[in-house]
């Protein structure tokens, strides 16, 4: 597993460090399939949401309840319930004698054979009005998607924030039984379902990362037996080298304009920090130090990156200026700060912090106050990557023998598992919106 080559404070785990390589050699065997939901720890005190099965529906009701549910925000309140709601028919007084401030309501109808019009109504039954009554017409091939598509108008209008929902999640599957498809880059729903596999190779793939409209996805490949960064199309799956120097290639980032690409490279012997214009493929170096200089992460705002350095004797999270060119160290707590990647507003980062002895866990830290606070339970986690909206964070973690991905929730309340019996599942990456 990475982090626990990370563990070791040497020059040369940092160059490890560097290159984003070793992955666990624990790795269950079978055959590759989709991520499964497990609920890890579910939210207390969380306001309770009933989704009514939808009139001639079986396939999105479900969705949307799961989803509610798993976004820490609301409790599922939908069994031994009252059974007299239904579209434009909601006994508020029947609900409010269940506890139950909220109620979706909807209905499913085919316009032909091959697309359905979709119906929902969210009720707030204290206010005893409709908060949303929207028709959605999909082709079947997107029920799922239109699911997730309700879910984050829902979550948006009891919150104010928009929701992931319908997001995706890239991360590397790798299973041992199969030697010439032994990692896959895989592509899933935000619930594990739905994968896709971008890519297969019997060598290692690292560190996946998208572009910002999510259309293409950059990665390393070891394919040519040394580390090359390579850019994938999602739709046509087309690619191309971006970046294969003498040397290491690794930890692609892109601009939030999406032309350039921060990577870290070691052409001129030690590992730095470059960033690459895509259109002419110009490479200026950014960082010049006796340190190893990684992980470069672009700021939301494009005037700034963060990365790793092991430049004040351990490793710590710094950011650079593109107008001065300026350094500066963001974190202090602890002796080994790593992998730091910004949320959507650039306020918060989440890092790989580790507080004491071995125990490596997902942190985050204000960007202005500085405090940082550990966020996850597990002690071998790595690779965390915010949602979108900055509501939750997925990271890669083990528990037992199994290397899975969780997401949780920025404030702690609620945590899924998204485990695979068919492999251990490692560099997750949250598509941006």
């Amino acid at each position: 597993m990475q982090i626990i080559v990370i563990m070791d404070k040497t020059r040369k785990h940092l160059i490890s460090l560097a290159v984003f390589t070793a992955i666990s050699t624990v790795v269950p065997a079978t055959t590759f399939a989709q991520l499964h939901l497990e609920i890890a720890k579910a939210p207390e005190q969380a306001p309770k949401i009933a989704i009514v099965p939808f009139t001639n529906d079986k396939a999105i009701y479900p969705i949307v309840e799961s989803d509610l549910n798993r976004s820490g925000r609301f409790t599922s309140a939908s069994q031994n319930l009252p059974a007299t709601a239904s579209i434009d028919q909601i006994q508020a007084g029947d609900w409010q004698n269940a506890g139950v401030p909220y109620v979706v309501v909807g209905q499913m109808k085919a316009v032909d054979a091959n697309t359905f019009e979709i119906q929902y109504q969210l009720y707030d039954v204290q206010k005893q009005q409709y908060l949303l009554n929207e028709v959605l017409t999909v082709p079947s091939s997107r029920i799922r998607q239109a699911g997730h598509m309700i879910s984050d108008a829902i979550y948006q209008a009891l919150t104010g924030i928009a929701g992931d929902f319908s997001g995706r999640i890239a991360y590397v599957l790798r299973n041992q039984a199969t030697p010439a498809q032994r990692y896959t880059l895989q592509v899933a729903d935000t619930d594990g379902e739905q994968p896709k596999t971008v890519l297969s190779s019997r060598d290692p793939i690292l560190s996946p990362a998208w572009t910002p409209d999510a259309k293409k996805i950059a990665y390393v490949s070891f394919e040519t037996k040394r580390p090359a960064i390579y850019l994938q199309d999602l739709a046509s799956g087309q690619r191309e080298v971006l970046a294969s120097f003498r040397g290491l290639n690794g930890a692609p980032s892109f601009s939030p304009d999406g032309k350039s690409m921060l990577f870290t490279a070691s052409m001129h012997g030690n590992p730095e920090i470059y960033q690459m214009d895509l259109a002419s493929r110009q490479v200026k170096r950014m960082t010049n130090d006796s340190a190893i200089d990684t992980e470069a992460r672009y700021a939301p705002d494009g005037k700034s990156f963060i990365f790793t350095s092991d430049r004040g004797g351990s490793p710590q999270i710094y950011s650079y200026r593109f107008d001065d060119g300026s350094v500066k160290r963001l974190t202090f707590k602890g002796a080994f700060n790593a992998r730091g990647t910004l949320s959507a507003d650039g306020k918060k980062i989440a890092l790989v912090h580790r507080p004491s002895g071995s125990n490596y866990k997902v942190a985050i830290q204000d960007i202005n106050t500085g405090i940082t606070n550990i966020l996850t339970p597990t002690s071998l986690d790595e690779s965390p990557s915010f949602s979108p909206n900055g509501q939750m964070v997925v990271y890669a973690t083990r528990e037992g023998e199994r290397g899975l991905l969780s997401i949780m929730s920025t404030d702690g309340r609620f945590r899924m598992n998204l485990p695979s019996e068919q492999g251990e599942v490692r560099e997750p990456a949250w598509a941006p919106k």
